[in-house]
């Protein structure tokens, strides 16, 4: 029996749903290890997803996912700042936006208020139908400073930017440039368009690096800063399903002697010598997946082992 094709259709919505929902929460469980990191309020409800995915019920699963992230935030910015994200899974997601709340006990009731406001408007205008929860981490983490640093300055009154204006007048210059570093990851790299974008642009502004398409997609652009974020801005304009800076290393650069140029000193941070597309191995039913293996042998080849944690959740080897 032929089913209708409304029918169908919303089976595979439901589907297609399901797989993002556990596959998000998969690749959580993956970087957030610790139990003191992750928490999977309701096991049964995960456990109901994985049976629908994998087709051992045909039922959709009413239950939804809840989970925690715990973070402590130790950056330039802030010191020893507790976080908690907790995430509601919709039935809908992610074609609307789970419920997401930060509870962070540094901060005023009004000063969550308005983060909660600038995040959720952020998650609208980026994530467009694709899973953001980690996008979401990554905006608290990035973000939250700003929160911290106005509840400061509104019990200084006027004498936080006195010392502010002093810190500029005073201070030794910065160097006129940095070296930078980003690691994107993207869900997926397909596009021939995209592809030829990321090499001619790269070539343009002079960034060593490589990228590799299929699914995930990695890219890696390294050279002055200014340029980076030029690539960066670019980039992130493109119809993507998901691509976030997973990863960015900055380092101040400046001239030691007078035979030595900020060029030269750029360039001799350089891990990468020219910018290609990097392919291991494509297998896969359309040859969309790479081996993860070459890619870590690949990255600790130029020192840089040590990111495919950052991006994977697992130590490489």
């Amino acid at each position: 029996m032929t089913l209708p094709v409304m029918e169908s259709s919303n089976i595979m919505v439901h589907l297609e749903q399901a797989e993002s929902h556990l596959a998000e929460i998969e690749l959580l469980s993956s970087m957030y290890p610790g139990e003191d990191e992750l928490v999977i309020t309701d096991q049964l409800a995960v456990a109901e997803l994985r049976e629908y995915v994998e087709g051992a019920t045909d039922t959709y699963p009413l239950s939804r996912p809840h989970i925690l992230i715990k973070q402590k935030l130790d950056t330039d910015t802030v010191k020893g700042v507790n976080v908690t994200i907790s995430c509601t899974y919709s039935s809908d997601y992610p074609n609307v936006l789970p419920e997401i709340a930060v509870r962070c006990p540094d901060l005023s009731r009004s000063q969550q208020a308005q983060l909660h406001s600038d995040m959720n408007a952020y998650l609208s205008e980026t994530c467009r139908g694709d899973v953001c929860v980690l996008s979401a981490v990554e905006w608290v983490k990035d973000n939250v400073h700003l929160y911290l640093t106005d509840k400061s300055t509104s019990s200084s009154s006027t004498a936080a930017p006195g010392k502010k204006e002093s810190r500029s007048t005073c201070s030794s210059p910065q160097p006129k440039e940095q070296f930078s570093r980003l690691w994107i990851y993207s869900h997926h790299i397909y596009n021939k368009r995209k592809r030829k974008n990321i090499l001619e642009w790269s070539k343009e502004l002079d960034l060593s690096g490589f990228s590799m398409p299929g699914k995930p997609g990695i890219i890696c652009v390294e050279g002055p800063q200014s340029a980076c974020e030029d690539f960066w801005a670019r980039l992130k304009v493109l119809t993507w399903k998901k691509i976030i800076i997973r990863h960015r290393e900055d380092v101040a650069v400046d001239s030691r002697s007078a035979e030595a140029s900020v060029a030269d000193n750029t360039d001799s941070l350089r891990r990468f010598t020219g910018f290609e597309e990097a392919m291991f191995d494509p297998h896969g039913n359309r040859g969309n997946h790479m081996n993860l293996g070459q890619l870590y042998q690949y990255l600790n080849e130029r020192g840089c082992g040590d990111v495919f944690q950052l991006y994977f959740g697992i130590e490489g080897r």
